[in-house]
């Protein structure tokens, strides 16, 4: 099988150069540097004629591309499986033409394909409706119901459907959940969707595994209500920013679908601890848990989770400011299995839990306690006691310093990746103890780190041959002599992030291409 990806430079963003990588059915790779015009219909054309056999092919950002080009294309490449358009400017004609020639395609991407209206999209549902499985659209103003209309009738293999549209109603998405049964995954930020297009799918699409609805403020816990009493094989299932869902439509959740292995509540103001009490007492099997902007979700939530979620393998919390120390401790003491605990601007959470982590998950090896600032150095010592990280994110937690880092040098060997920003009271000596204990580092971020300087880095780096990414911005006690050491020694550097004067003239010319600025004036 020969795939390729092409990603040109998207509006606005990137201004690096794109790249084609070509993977042949071996194994093998390939990455060439295209020029700035990105690849025209003439290239796409003569891609063609090269790779008759074409499955997947990504085209991604490559607004010079037209219809004209991926008529040419699909003319010769009628063994395509995989096509991504996500940002190009192809037009009715090229898609119609892909649904005539390409019978065997199963994947679609036409995220940001702001050229398409309704009519390329029925034609290519018409031609190739039979083998599409997956089917993207975002921010094309001009697909409409009509379209997925067209899809309900043509496309009965569907299992993926992606869709974020302000032209999408209830009626497109009624007829795919009425003639697509074999749905699996439905990810919806549709504002104009409201409960009756979210009961036609717990009622018609009983094999869905995956749901996620974004933005949602016209549909209430009867669509929620609806999905668990259908869908019992849900597994997935992402809540962001729904304003009217409340513990109501969790408890069916957790009620109907207990295969639920993954659960994400995002800004859902009205969603509280009863809500997560229910999923802990009726989700044996889940294994991630998101909650994140949810102030009403305290304790008495994670109690049930400890209680219940013995796969649980990773935790995820984000400005939750009634959930403490006594959640975690549940979650160390029940969830024995986890492997990523990620808490950020959780104020109430501090060693105790922390410690509690390091004394009973032993799997644990991806640490993120960003802006905790009851977090210090007694809880990190227990994690490298009791845990063999692979990363840690400390950044902002300003009761931090040297004996926490140190005992974290000294017990996780295997650790990749370390940002310590904004800790005030860390130094050297931490710097040097990583460099002795962790030979296999590859990111540090040191930024706003006032107390280390050169005389650390020196020793950090010393030994870390493997360095990949080094930040320094606004550490006044390294230099430019710091930088050049951190260039000259590790081999393997691809970046090093710092102000502009620390760079000397010599340090340029040998890496200047690994050299970022972040401030260019200071």
């Amino acid at each position: 099988m020969l795939m390729l990806l092409i990603c040109g430079r998207r509006r606005g963003g990137d201004h690096s150069a794109p790249t084609l990588k070509l993977h042949s059915e071996k194994g093998l790779s390939e990455d060439l540097q295209l020029g700035s015009n990105v690849l025209s219909d003439a290239g796409l054309s003569a891609l063609g004629d090269c790779f008759p056999r074409l499955e997947k092919l990504s085209l991604i950002w490559c607004s010079t591309v037209s219809s004209l080009g991926l008529v040419s294309l699909a003319y010769k490449c009628s063994f395509l499986i995989s096509l991504d358009l996500q940002g190009c400017y192809v037009g009715d004609q090229g898609l119609a033409a892909v649904g005539k020639c390409c019978k065997r395609l199963e994947e679609l991407n036409l995220r940001f394909c702001e050229g398409l209206t309704d009519t390329g999209l029925v034609e290519l549902a018409q031609g190739c409706g039979k083998s599409l499985k997956s089917l993207g659209v975002a921010a094309c103003a001009k697909i409409t119901d009509l379209s997925l209309e067209a899809v309900s009738s043509y496309c009965k293999s569907l299992e993926n459907l992606s869709l974020d549209s302000e032209s999408i109603h209830n009626g497109g998405v009624l007829s795919v959940a009425q003639g697509c049964p074999s749905l699996k995954v439905l990810r919806l930020q549709c504002i104009n969707v409201t409960d009756e297009a979210l009961i036609a799918v717990g009622t018609h699409c009983l094999s869905l595994e995956l749901l996620a609805l974004n933005s949602f403020q016209r549909f209430t816990d009867k669509g929620l209500r609806a999905i668990g009493d259908g869908c019992k094989r849900l597994k997935n299932l992402t809540l962001s920013d729904c304003y009217f869902l409340s513990d109501k439509g969790l408890e069916a959740i957790a009620t109907g679908c207990r295969e639920l292995s993954h659960l994400d509540v995002n800004g859902c103001h009205n969603i509280g601890t009863i809500g997560l009490e229910a999923i802990g007492r009726s989700c044996p099997h889940l294994t991630e848990l998101a909650l994140q902007y949810c102030q009403r979700i305290g304790n008495h939530a994670l109690l049930e989770i400890g209680k219940g979620c013995k796969f649980l393998q990773a935790l995820h919390l984000v400005d939750c400011s009634s959930i403490g120390d006594d959640a975690i401790c549940s979650i160390a003491r029940g969830c024995r299995n986890l492997k990523k605990l990620h808490i950020r601007r959780c104020y109430e959470i501090g060693n105790k839990g922390i410690m509690a982590i390091g004394e009973n998950c032993k799997s644990l090896v991806d640490l993120s306690l960003r802006f905790c600032d009851r977090v210090g150095d007694e809880a990190l010592i227990a994690i490298g006691q009791g845990c063999s990280l692979q990363h840690l994110n400390v950044s902002g937690c300003h009761l931090i310093g040297d004996a926490g880092i140190i005992a974290i040098a000294r017990g996780c060997p295997e650790l990749s990746y370390i940002d310590v920003s904004v800790l005030q009271n860390l130094g050297d000596m931490a710097m040097a103890e990583l460099g002795e204990g962790c030979p296999l580092l590859k990111e540090i971020v040191l930024s706003h780190c006032r107390q280390i300087t050169d005389v650390g880095l020196t020793h950090l780096v010393k030994n870390c041959r493997m360095l990949e990414s080094c930040h320094v911005v606004y550490c006044p006690g390294i230099t430019a002599a710091g930088v050049a050491t951190v260039v000259s020694s590790c081999p393997n550097i691809k970046k090093v992030l710092v102000e502009k004067w620390k760079v000397s003239e010599r340090t340029k010319r040998r890496a200047g291409t690994v050299i970022s600025y972040l401030c260019v004036d200071l």
